[in-house]
């Protein structure tokens, strides 16, 4: 990786590289527990109905989970609007 010139311009273009409709992964970590699960599937429902799927993985010791919710996303604002969301859950730890 090669650090920026100083000086260099930085784009602050808000023109996203993804092409709209996409299916796009979010990654949201949290406790092994219902209530997380239950806010972050109620939160992706709240942006996109039924048309989500959700993997769950466990963490070695069992104590945190992670969920993969792929959305079908019709543009960069729903996908923002769904990450402000999520991280706005106290249940959320983080979500990439």
């Amino acid at each position: 990786m090669v650090a920026p010139e100083v000086g260099a311009e930085v784009s602050d273009s808000t023109e996203s590289l993804l092409k709209f409709p996409t299916d796009i992964p979010v990654k949201v970590f949290g406790r092994n527990d219902q209530k997380f699960r239950a806010a972050a599937v109620k939160i992706a429902e709240a942006h996109y109905g039924d048309a989500h799927k959700v993997i769950e993985h466990l963490s070695k010791k069992g104590n945190y989970l992670s969920l993969t919710i792929t959305v079908h996303a019709k543009s960069r604002a729903q996908i923002d609007a769904l990450y402000s969301d999520l991280v706005a859950s106290d249940e959320v730890i983080m979500v990439i």
